[in-house]
């Protein structure tokens, strides 16, 4: 069994590999060639925390495997991650494990990849304003690949700890976007596109 640590994996799967897979592995799905299976998701009760599996099969490129993690909102305390998972794939002739890898550094670049697919599917082509809904983790994976689907002009942001959107404002000073903090009613009526990237149950 091939054993990959979370610390290397940044070093070999970037955001464009990431989109590349998840664009065929969405047009397999399409065409009948993969599946997800029913997610697990439960509390635990214990430390605010969630935990599940998720699974699936990609036929056509033989990928046979599952996701088990979570999310526990005390971590970022910790210095840690909230959303710890590790991923496992097995050999579909066999059902033997081939491997176990780290899944945090995968999850964010993943469901970044899922988001700017439906953009480059799915927004308009003139769309100028995008609008991020949540300002954790993830949020910074989502907006850097948003941003290479389509030319926006200007980046809205509303997080529930509002001191939190310094993370995307540092990240559009760095591409050179403007940022600006705004309420969910004007991100709402401002955006082209809008990302909701939050843990939350309920909508404010």
């Amino acid at each position: 069994m091939i054993v990959v640590p979370e610390k290397v994996i940044p070093n070999l799967i970037d955001r464009h590999v990431a989109f590349n897979a998840v664009e065929k592995v969405f047009a397999a799905m399409s065409n009948g060639e993969a599946c997800n299976f029913p997610v697990i998701r439960e509390d635990i009760g214990y430390a605010d925390a969630l935990y599940g599996f998720k699974s699936g099969f990609d036929k056509a490129g033989m990928s046979l495997g599952l996701k088990s993690g979570g999310y526990w909102p005390g971590n970022e305390a910790r210095g840690l991650t909230n959303h710890q998972s590790t991923v496992f794939l097995f050999d579909a002739d066999t059902g033997q494990v081939k491997a176990m890898v780290g899944g945090n550094y995968l999850t964010a670049v993943r469901t970044a990849a899922a988001s700017s697919v439906s953009i480059k599917h799915l927004a308009r082509e003139n769309s100028k304003v995008l609008g991020m809904i949540g300002a954790g983790h993830q949020s910074v994976f989502q907006l850097r690949s948003a941003v290479e689907q389509r030319n926006f002009e200007r980046i809205i942001g509303w997080n529930y700890h509002p001191e939190m959107l310094s993370r995307l404002e540092d990240v559009c000073a760095e591409i050179g976007l403007a940022f600006e903090s705004v309420t969910l009613e004007e991100l709402g009526a401002q955006a082209d596109v809008i990302i909701s990237i939050t843990s939350s149950f309920a909508p404010s």
